[in-house]
């Protein structure tokens, strides 16, 4: 059975409660917002943003907190959920903070959020740089361009990821005021960085002619997208056309159905064996580079059984590059990329959605399964 979805749901219960009283914000203010009559409407703005994947509740599995840090709403839709953090309360920026800690040893493929720029702030903290993170909107200031223009919008772009759909990955900025000087009349936007975040797809792009990929364009831009990455690990680049223009444009010749090593943009072995790259993954950290059988979507276990299970375990699903050009995954129709190691264990792990290199710092998002 394919892996579900996980999905990590965090809300700030206290997102978005200045508001209404006029307090220009919710950051240190919560309690006097609460004693002034506000009321709590983060829990109903993430409802809303479940309302769309309600079609899909047998392929989700959510990681969340306790209460109204998620669990209450998961409970109250009919969510299949385990809570991974437990809180009290009264509610705080630390609740969110240890949320997200708690939630990452559980291999999310997308973190959903729902607050304000605070909360986004807090969320850009704890998370790693190559976490895919979606903001709800349900706080008073929504500058940062990390949510959906509402929160259905949100649950959409989900939607899409779960149907198949090609969903692009873009670096979206994390931005707040200072609070203190905006009640003052004064507005002081600062960006904090940056979150990535799926993005409706994008078909027609600089690289593209008429709507179509041009391939000598898009594969130069995929190629130099992999280059600029190579830094001090090794380059395991595997077989294909795609990883084959790579090598080209570092001018090095490819091995056909073969695996070959990079090492400071250097040919260091041609056509390796499963032991010799089992043996390099423990001289130094290594990166993966491999791309799909055009038609089939296999990335494993056709075409390169050099890249063998202790040598993937020794890898890391975190190290490996997946490059392909949009025509080729759109050619799937939908379908996943397959893992099929000889290791049924490792086939069930390296299941979920990853950033798919498409261009120069261009990626959708596209799932791999484990064959059933």
């Amino acid at each position: 059975m394919n892996r579900k979805f996980h999905l990590g749901l965090l809300i700030n219960p206290l997102a978005g409660l200045g508001g209404s009283v006029a307090l220009k914000g919710s950051d240190h203010v919560a309690e006097l917002a609460l004693a002034l009559g506000a009321t709590p409407k983060a829990n109903e703005r993430m409802a809303q943003a479940l309302v769309p994947l309600l079609p899909y509740k047998d392929r989700l599995m959510m990681m969340t907190g306790s209460g109204a840090l998620g669990a209450d709403v998961c409970e109250r839709m009919g969510f299949s959920y385990q809570v991974v953090y437990h809180s009290n309360g009264p509610y705080s920026a630390a609740d969110t903070q240890q949320l997200i800690h708690a939630m990452m040893p559980f291999q999310l493929d997308l973190l959903l959020f729902a607050g304000g720029d605070g909360t986004a702030r807090d969320v850009l903290d704890c998370v790693p740089e190559q976490q895919v993170v979606l903001g709800v909107p349900a706080g008073v200031k929504i500058h940062s361009g990390v949510y959906g223009i509402t929160p259905s919008a949100s649950g959409t772009v989900v939607a899409m990821l779960l149907d198949g759909q090609l969903v692009n990955l873009a670096c979206a900025d994390v931005m707040d005021i200072d609070e203190v000087a905006f009640r003052g009349g004064q507005v002081r936007a600062k960006r904090f960085g940056e979150l990535l975040v799926p993005a409706e797809p994008r078909y027609i792009q600089a690289v593209k002619m008429g709507g179509k990929e041009s391939d000598d364009l898009v594969l130069a831009d995929i190629a130099a997208d992999v280059i600029e990455q190579m830094d001090d690990e090794y380059f395991i680049m595997g077989s294909g056309s795609t990883v084959a223009f790579i090598m080209e444009e570092l001018g090095i010749d490819n091995t056909l159905l073969g695996v070959d090593v990079i090492a400071d943009k250097q040919h260091l072995l041609a056509d390796a064996t499963a032991e010799q790259l089992v043996a390099l993954a423990a001289d130094r950290p290594v990166k993966l580079v491999i791309t799909l059988i055009g038609g089939q979507g296999h990335i494993l276990g056709r075409g390169n059984q050099q890249l063998s299970a202790e040598f993937i375990k020794r890898v890391g699903r975190d190290n490996i590059i997946i490059v392909a050009t949009k025509t080729k995954l759109k050619a799937l129709e939908g379908r996943p990329l397959i893992v099929d190691s000889g290791d049924p264990e490792l086939d069930q792990a390296l299941a979920g959605f990853y950033k798919v290199t498409t261009g120069y710092h261009d990626y959708v998002m596209y799932q791999v399964a484990n064959p059933e």
